[in-house]
């Protein structure tokens, strides 16, 4: 990806007037990470963005956030739209369920 594509694709997100530095719109980068809540992070080895998972999933365990950190090898940005027909894709979104329902109290079907 070049700048303009940087550029676009933030477009899509954030105002054109977004602190990059603000923790809401990019929580990795905040002070302090203690007391937030338990925390999934799944990322994608062909995404862009996976450095930036890493950090927070690491940044998470670090201030004591129970954080459940699943780096995807061979998997791509978007990997878990295709959940109906690939299989790592459907594994990852049991994952996410069973670790929904973890949080909150319930059990496995």
């Amino acid at each position: 990806m070049d700048t303009a594509d940087i550029i676009w694709l933030m477009d899509l997100y954030y105002p054109r007037d977004v602190d990059l530095h603000d923790p809401r719109a990019f929580p990795f980068q905040a002070k302090d990470h203690s007391g937030l809540a338990p925390a999934m992070v799944i990322t994608a080895e062909y995404d862009s963005l996976r450095d930036d998972g890493d950090l927070y999933a690491a940044k998470l365990r670090d201030a004591g956030v129970p954080v459940i950190w699943a780096p995807y090898d061979g998997m791509t940005h978007n990997f878990l739209l295709a959940y109906a027909v690939m299989d790592r894709a459907e594994e990852a979104v049991k994952a996410m369920a069973a670790a929904s329902r973890s949080a909150f109290g319930l059990t496995d079907r």
